[in-house]
């Protein structure tokens, strides 16, 4: 299974969560792609990744996690063992997204979210302040990221495999030319078109 979680304010119509499904659907191996929208409440997406996760064996999931998904990401692979590939990940959403707290837009939807104070407490307990098996861990950072600085993702990853983009954006809108070596990190061989 090969889940992917998105950021902050986004869904499963984001447009690196859409690119992953369409290349999946071209191997023939869309059903084992899951994207779930997440609750906004830390705790509650957490309680929904264990109960994804708890459905297969840990050697058959790998995750990949975009900004705060890849916070949750990084929270999932120590919980559980699995391998994580993370694209821009936030590193300390207890403190940046302080900025946020109340009633916030959803990209690619109608719909709103309330980030509320007790949020940050329940992010700060996701925290992972320790990689404990970097192999188990992939990161794609882009210098040109304008919400998170690349270094600290750097830095927090450094005993893991990276690859640093120069330039891109926070959203890494040339994702679709890092898509395969992000999956084949995941397991999935991009060499079998259907």
């Amino acid at each position: 299974m090969l889940l992917y979680l998105h950021g902050f304010r986004s869904t499963p119509q984001s447009r690196k969560a859409q690119q992953i499904a369409a290349r999946m659907a071209a191997l023939g191996r869309a059903d084992e792609y899951v994207c779930p929208q997440l609750p906004a409440s830390p705790r509650a997406a957490a309680q929904l990744l264990e109960d994804i996760a708890a459905r297969v064996p840990v050697a058959q999931l790998a995750v990949i996690g975009s900004s705060l998904g890849g916070y949750y990401a990084t929270w999932l692979a120590e919980q559980t063992g699995c391998r994580a590939a993370l694209l821009n990940p936030a590193i300390t959403p207890y403190i940046d997204l302080r900025a946020y707290l109340g009633s916030q837009s959803v990209y690619f939807s109608e719909q709103s979210i309330d980030m509320r104070p007790e949020y940050l407490d329940e992010l700060l307990a996701l925290d992972t302040p320790r990689i404990t098996r970097p192999e188990r861990y992939f990161l794609l950072a882009a210098t040109g990221d304008e919400l998170i600085d690349y270094r600290t993702m750097v830095a927090k990853y450094a005993v893991c495999r990276q690859h640093v983009i120069e330039g891109s954006d926070h959203q890494i809108a040339d994702f679709a030319q890092y898509m395969d070596e992000v999956l084949a990190f995941c397991g999935i061989d991009t060499e079998r078109e259907q």
